[in-house]
């Protein structure tokens, strides 16, 4: 037995002229799509468009400006959707230092995920593929898959990851580690090891031969290579780290000592407004007051994130035909209530 819905369909809008979709409907048959919203561009539209000034009180651009002295790294806190991640864009932007780095941490991520990967089953393939090539047909094959493969350019099959690539650049670079609190627990401190050291040694590089100890490996989301010399990368400027966190996990004191904090608050009315003129301009503003009360009203009981409040303003003023409730029900939903069954 199949299931049947109940409510109308796209097609359904066009058999009746009184139900006839309004003009800010695209599900309804051949539409173009619409832009999408300022927030949301990807980056080559990103890139091009007119950078805009990161919000931040004067308080907290002196902590930030506390961990670019130190060479600490930046612990960033808040709630869900607050800016915690694009202030490390506004880092690299601000400081002329190029694309963010970025590690998104989930609880399988492991240190050397953000180090570096080594494809050692595609290395022995190209090295099997070359033996069939060099070996005469009819003639006696010999094992010698080990041989070639050493003998073969194993940079080619190195990749840094993220925090490799930042250490080893030859510039300062801007890494985003994301969501830390939901690593494994030894993973922080794992990580603050690396960063105080300023090193790490890649042991598929370090046991080659003499001959063979310098080696160029690409760095991570380019085709830029650097050279690692004796399997060792070390850092000649210490990269700028933003780590964020949900608050959703504690950390051990031995890395909070290590970092800077940064805590953005919740977002007073005067902030919202800030916010929606900075993504929206200000005619925005004054069609928004009644969503942004109700909005600061929710965040009090609720986890609501900023962005929701962007999304449910962006669709009133782009023309959409819906109600306040509708609105409400269908983005600012609170993010901390289970889905019904």
């Amino acid at each position: 037995m199949t299931g049947q819905s109940t409510g109308p369909s796209a097609a359904d809008a066009h058999s009746d002229p009184a139900e006839r979709p309004e003009d800010w409907w695209v599900f309804r048959g051949p539409s173009d799509l619409p832009a999408p919203p300022p927030w949301r561009h990807l980056p080559a539209a990103r890139a091009a468009a007119p950078r805009a000034p990161y919000l931040l009180e004067r308080n907290e651009i002196s902590v930030v400006n506390a961990a670019l002295h130190l060479h600490r790294p930046l612990l960033v806190t808040g709630r869900p959707g607050a800016g915690k991640s694009s202030l490390a864009r506004a880092v690299a932007e601000e400081l002329g230092l190029g694309d963010v780095l970025r590690w998104s941490v989930n609880s399988r991520s492991t240190l050397q995920d953000a180090l570096y990967r080594y494809d050692a089953v595609g290395r022995l393939r190209e090295a099997s593929l070359r033996r069939e090539r060099e070996t005469p047909r009819g003639s006696a094959r010999r094992p010698r898959a080990r041989h070639a493969a050493a003998a073969g350019d194993i940079g080619q099959y190195l990749r840094l990851g993220p925090l490799g690539s930042a250490l080893a650049a030859d510039r300062p670079r801007v890494l985003l580690v994301d969501e830390l609190d939901k690593a494994d627990i030894d993973l922080p401190n794992d990580l603050l090891v690396v960063l105080e050291e300023g090193e790490f040694e890649i042991p598929e590089l370090a046991r080659l031969p003499e001959h063979q100890q310098e080696v160029q490996v690409l760095l991570s989301g380019s085709r830029e290579r650097v050279t690692v010399h004796r399997g060792v990368v070390r850092c000649t400027h210490f990269p700028i780290v933003v780590m964020t966190s949900n608050g959703e996990r504690d950390f051990p004191p031995a890395f909070m000592r290590r970092c800077v904090r940064l805590d953005l608050p919740e977002p007073t009315g005067d902030r919202l407004r800030k916010i929606i003129e900075h993504n929206l301009g200000e005619e925005a503003v004054a069609a928004a007051e009644d969503l942004i009360e109700v909005f600061h009203q929710r965040a009090k009981t609720q986890t609501l994130a900023t962005d929701q409040l962007l999304a449910a303003v962006h669709l009133r003023i782009s023309g959409a035909d819906l109600s306040k409730e509708e609105l409400l029900a269908a983005v600012l939903h609170r993010l901390d209530e289970p889905l019904s069954p």
